[in-house]
């Protein structure tokens, strides 16, 4: 208690949700002499709303902050382990996923209860429309907002919270019935005109939650925008009515008119937490919480969690005994970024519900694995912890036969052989000279060859001495760099199971740059040679200022592409991609921001993407019709103005036209002006978009760093290969150690997936066991841009 801040002595919530009764309750605890007032609009124990879910971690954390309060919620809650997803007249059941749930009035009743029960100064049917005049009638040393998501507070200093409000796609609407549910259930119904799904729990002995939910268009085409809700109602029993046992659907909102209790979701993010007004001559900080800071979407049922950790965080904080300041500071610093994640969770939750008919062509078993993985947030591993038996039968199923570690699946790509679906990624290693590939490529390339990937990738290798992006780069047109690729391709060929894809690329405004532990993409300091470009714009202020490509050097451009292709083909090369992304050549053709032409090379989508699609055409002509092709692309430029994934959709779906077989989908660095959202497998979600919409197979790349996440990627169809750079560099053999810890729950190894000297590399792995990583070679830069 001593420890307390001691210039805290009146606390005012404005809001009695869940954040501002559960702060006031828990900061009454710590020190009993605070004097805290909670305002709230309502009546008593009134609220709207059904049933809230919270984790067996949630109730954890609840437990350890205040545990009379868990105890009361705990003996409230409707447990259950299992999710059941009902889709085109079959279902799937799986277990192990440890939920509560709760009515949401149960759960305000309890804490209002308690804070009544410590001293905390409840009123109710109080409008809260001044909060300095209630920060001034109660002198007020902290307010905290905790007003909801239409937060008045968070609107009236808007210039200073900086809030950022997304309305979301899909319409839904919060209903509840007396069918009860022994799991979380989710059910998808067709029509006419679309999808709907609905999302059921129990929360109490009788009731349920049901949210029905259907994308904005649908929900139009249907004529709910008209109809008042007994209507609408209405028909939403009839459609779901197979899985209400004769139940009706009920509103506990029905003081709404017309639509209104459909609702779009709003995703509120605020760049700042706290806002200070002047009161009687005093400073007080106005600190928001729950969802009047933020929102998670109810598809992962975050909001009422992170309302409470919110409450629990800056209790503690408090608790610490620091000043005020310091401690909003740390308090909004800290849980900015846990909200963050949850909220990356959320969007890409909310995404995959929101694009249903992207999934519907899947068979449930694979249906319901992209559904419980949507998030990225619960894995493949997480998911055998949870349910090892159904995960078992997953796998047999998606294998067709014994149960394999979905990224030791074989593949073939017309006559292609692949051994399983792990790539080496093109990594940069500036060691050519002249464009001559020299021993270090073939130990890199030929070291992780032996280490168990299925194929390696050269790094990006241009067809012409100009199209290099440094000195040190590679190239692929002289006799000389034909034989020294031919030398790796011959080891890689002749000493492991592995195959080898080439790589080209014209760095187009990027080139002439230095090599990469000098600085990235920074121009040469002497011995610059012209460059070209879609447009006469420079990379950046310190870069070169390209030439225009005229349609003479265009045409010329083409055949070098196309003359590399054949010397690929010659030495032997197993795969080709052609590399239009990153701000390269041809990717400034492609993005807006780089390509400013006025011919018909310029403008539309359309028209930026017709002399990449030329170069594509050239070279799939010249290449052996029974080895693949790929094309790697920028899925988002991650910059105003630029594509985004929709445009990627449009570039795949003209690339499947011309007779390309995958697409590498990775984004990005076409500007310097981007500024990407990073995070685990930050970029996967463009690979999943593009294989389901396009129908044309994908690889993955991007912050995609152990066998877990590549196991998630390929088994929920997100895409069909995972290219994997920086931890191959960092351990040559990485893909043989993850496959021996994968394997040591297995009998034999899947007898296509190694062969030849790979056995030696098999035993070397599971003796160590996953030795310490090996240091990575100096020379090498892990840039899978290249």
């Amino acid at each position: 208690m001593n420890s307390f801040t001691p210039n805290l002595r009146r606390v005012l919530c404005i809001g009695g949700g869940p954040a501002g009764l559960y702060f006031a309750l828990l900061m009454k605890a710590r020190q009993p002499s605070l004097e805290i007032t909670v305002i709230e609009r309502n009546r008593p124990f009134d609220t709207f709303g059904w049933g809230v879910v919270l984790s067996d971690q949630t109730l954890a954390n609840l437990a350890a902050a205040d545990a009379p309060t868990a105890a009361l919620i705990g003996r409230e809650f409707h447990h259950w382990d299992d999710i059941q997803v009902f889709f085109k007249g079959r279902q799937v059941r799986s277990g192990g996923h440890g939920f509560c749930g709760i009515g949401r009035k149960r759960l305000l009743n309890i804490l209002q209860e308690r804070c009544l029960e410590l001293g905390v100064n409840l009123v109710f049917e109080t409008d809260a429309t001044d909060d300095q005049a209630l920060a001034a009638e109660y002198k007020a040393d902290l307010v905290i907002a905790s007003d909801g998501l239409n937060s008045r507070i968070r609107q009236r200093y808007a210039e200073v919270y900086q809030p950022d409000i997304d309305l979301r796609q899909c319409r839904f609407v919060w209903l509840g019935t007396h069918q009860t549910f022994d799991a979380f259930t989710f059910a998808f119904e067709q029509t006419e005109h679309g999808w709907f799904q609905a999302h059921a729990y129990q929360f109490d002995d009788k009731t349920s939650t049901f949210i029905v939910e259907t994308p904005e268009a649908v929900w139009q085409a249907h004529g709910l925008d008209k109809m008042e809700q007994p209507e609408a109602i209405a028909f939403c029993e009839k459609l779901f009515a197979k899985y209400l046992g004769g139940h009706t659907l009920i509103s506990n909102a029905t003081h709404l008119r017309g639509s209104a209790n459909w609702i779009r979701f709003p995703r509120v993010v605020c760049a700042h937490w706290t806002h200070r007004i002047e009161v009687d001559g005093k400073t007080v900080p106005v600190v928001l919480m729950g969802d009047a800071a933020h929102t998670a979407h109810f598809s992962i049922g975050s909001g009422t969690k992170l309302a409470l950790e919110d409450a629990i965080d800056l209790a503690n904080e408090f608790g610490s005994g620091g000043d005020i300041d310091p401690v909003l500071e740390a308090y909004e610093a800290r849980r900015s970024v846990e909200v963050l994640k949850i909220q990356n969770a959320a969007r890409n939750s909310t995404e995959w519900f929101e694009n249903v008919p992207r999934y519907t062509g899947m068979e449930i078993e694979q249906f319901a694995y992209s559904l419980l993985t949507r998030s990225q947030r619960i894995s493949h591993e997480n998911l055998r912890l949870r349910d090892t038996q159904w995960l078992g039968g997953y796998e047999q199923w998606l294998s067709g036969g014994k149960p394999i570690a979905p990224m030791l699946l074989p593949l073939k790509v017309r006559g292609l052989e692949l051994k399983n679906r792990i790539l080496v990624s093109p990594m940069a290693t500036y060691s050519a000279v002249d464009g001559v590939p020299q021993d270090f490529l073939l130990v890199h390339l030929g070291a992780r060859a032996l280490g168990g990937a299925a194929m390696v990738m050269v790094e990006m290798t241009s067809p012409t001495p100009e199209g290099r992006i440094t000195p040190a780069c590679t190239g692929l047109y002289n006799d000389a760099q034909q034989a020294a690729f031919q030398r790796i391709v011959d080891f890689v060929h002749g000493q492991s199971s592995a195959k080898i894809g080439m790589q080209l690329g014209h760095s187009g405004p990027k080139g002439s740059t230095r090599v990469g532990w000098e600085g990235t993409d920074e121009p040469l300091e002497d011995g610059n040679w012209p460059i070209l470009a879609a447009s006469a714009l420079a990379y950046g202020e310190q870069n070169q200022l390209p030439a225009a490509m005229t349609r003479a050097e265009m045409d010329l451009m083409r055949d070098q592409f196309v003359a590399s292709a054949r010397r690929a083909a010659e030495i032997g090369f197993d795969w080709l991609e052609l590399h239009c992304a990153h701000g390269y050549l041809l990717s400034a053709f492609l993005s807006p921001l780089t390509n400013l032409r006025t011919d018909e090379y310029g403008g539309s989508i359309e028209n930026r993407l017709r002399y990449p699609l030329e170069v594509f055409r050239a070279m799939r002509a010249a290449w052996p019709a029974e080895r693949p092709m790929s094309v790697r692309i920028s899925a988002h430029d991650w910059a105003p103005g630029g594509n985004t994934d929709a445009d990627a959709v449009v570039m795949a779906r003209a690339f499947k036209a011309a007779d390309c077989d995958f697409i590498d989908v990775s984004s990005g660095q076409t500007t310097r002006a981007a500024k990407p959202v990073y995070g685990r497998m930050y970029q996967t979600p463009f690979a999943d978009r593009i294989r389901n919409e396009v129908g044309i197979s994908t690889i993955a790349v991007g912050a995609i760093t152990d066998a877990d996440q590549a196991n998630s990627i390929i088994a929920a169809g997100r895409a069909d290969l995972c290219a994997i750079a920086r931890p191959h560099l960092a351990d040559p053999a990485w893909t043989l150690h993850e496959a021996a810890k994968l394997q040591s729950r297995e009998v034999d190894w899947p007898k296509q997936y190694l062969s030849g000297r790979d056995q030696m590399y098999r035993e070397i792995a599971k003796q160590q066991q996953l030795a310490a990583a090996l240091a990575a070679a100096p020379q090498a830069a892990a840039e899978e841009e290249h």
